[in-house]
């Protein structure tokens, strides 16, 4: 038994010497493990052995399976180290120390004008709020003297929501909660300065100009005296300080329920330069910014006296301003997740108004 021992550990450590790969490692431990290897072949001579060999025969054997298990383990170690070894000797030279080269992400065009806006707003003394996108029926519309059979209660253009709640149509909704909260501006005889960015949702046909989810920036102004000039005051001084450079306006009449008198703040339009194009359903003018001042009605559900304050509120909308600003002709390329085309912003700059994107 032990002369058959020593001859099957030589034949096992010759062939696993010359084993290259893995796979045959495992190949040599099915044929001298396996249900028909020489170790079972082994143990069944142990029958015919007396019984007073018998123990020390199966310890012979145990010894040599243990021996080939631990030299597999240690082959199977062995080639792995050495191709690891290959791997990295075959890899092609580079210096550890450079800078990885990493695809970075850029910001959405919408949020670079949104946080443009926010700056020069900002250095004018307005202050920057956030207000919820799901809003209740009063702050939408009955705070701000809409009444009940306009036209934007209808389903048709409002998403209404199974809580009696709805998604705000438009950043307006943050206007009777901005002006009590910052009454005690008016207190301490500081005027109210807000603006409040935020995604607006209607119920809109998706065309070239036109989105059902888009962005705008409700602004207001309140205080003793203010009139229409202030309000043409921060709209041009806004617009020109985006597009650093003059800026074609007109100012027509609107109607709005929370302003009175209101009005629309239309811009040439900067893709096609007034020529007409699909963005500005060929009028030359692009629609930016319904605005006016602030109806008695509105002051007075927020607390105001509408006799000692007047006010003015605009509501831009964010995602035509970056249309104009970059040249876009499409709306839709906002939402689109078009990452060859939004990834052009990565490193936009404010003065580059004449770019288009492909």
């Amino acid at each position: 038994m032990l002369q058959k021992a020593q001859q099957l550990k030589e034949q096992f450590s010759e062939k696993v010497a010359a084993a290259t790969v893995p796979a045959e490692l495992e190949q040599l431990r099915i044929e001298f493990l396996g249900k028909k290897g020489p170790i079972s072949s082994l143990m069944g001579e142990l029958r015919n052995i007396p019984n007073e060999q018998k123990k020390e025969a199966g310890q012979i054997i145990n010894d040599v399976k243990q021996f080939i298990e631990a030299t597999i383990n240690e082959k199977r170690i062995e080639l792995m180290k050495a191709e690891e070894e290959r791997l990295i000797n075959s890899a092609e030279d580079y210096d550890v120390t450079f800078p990885v080269s990493e695809d970075t992400g850029s910001y959405h065009p919408i949020t670079l004008v949104q946080r443009e806006v926010e700056d020069i707003f900002a250095g004018m003394g307005f202050s920057i709020e956030d207000y919820d996108e799901i809003v209740d029926d009063y702050h939408c519309f009955e705070a701000l003297n809409i009444p009940k059979h306009h036209p934007a209660r209808d389903m048709q253009d409002t998403y209404y929501l199974s809580t009696n709640q709805l998604l705000k149509t438009h950043t307006s909704a943050a206007q009777n909660a901005i002006l009590i909260k910052y009454t005690k501006e008016l207190e301490a005889d500081r005027p109210i300065r807000v603006i409040f960015p935020g995604r607006c949702f209607r119920n809109e046909k998706i065309d070239a100009c036109h989105e059902n989810t888009f962005f705008q920036m409700e602004g207001i102004m309140v205080d003793k005296d203010i009139s229409i000039s202030n309000l043409i005051y921060f709209m041009k001084t806004m617009l020109s300080e985006v597009f650093q450079r003059d800026i074609t306006v007109r100012l027509r009449p609107g109607f709005f329920p929370f302003v009175e008198p209101g009005f629309e703040l239309d811009i040439q339009c900067l893709i096609c330069g007034g020529d007409g194009c699909p963005s500005c359903k060929d009028s030359g003018w692009l629609e930016l910014c319904p605005c006016g001042m602030i109806h008695p009605n509105v002051l007075t559900a927020a607390g105001l006296d509408p006799e000692k304050y007047t006010g003015f509120a605009f509501g831009l909308g964010l995602t035509r301003l970056a249309m104009m600003r970059y040249g876009i002709k499409d709306i839709r390329v906002f939402n689109s997740c078009n990452l060859k085309a939004l990834s052009q912003f990565e490193n936009a700059t404010f003065t580059d108004s004449e770019k288009e994107v492909k």
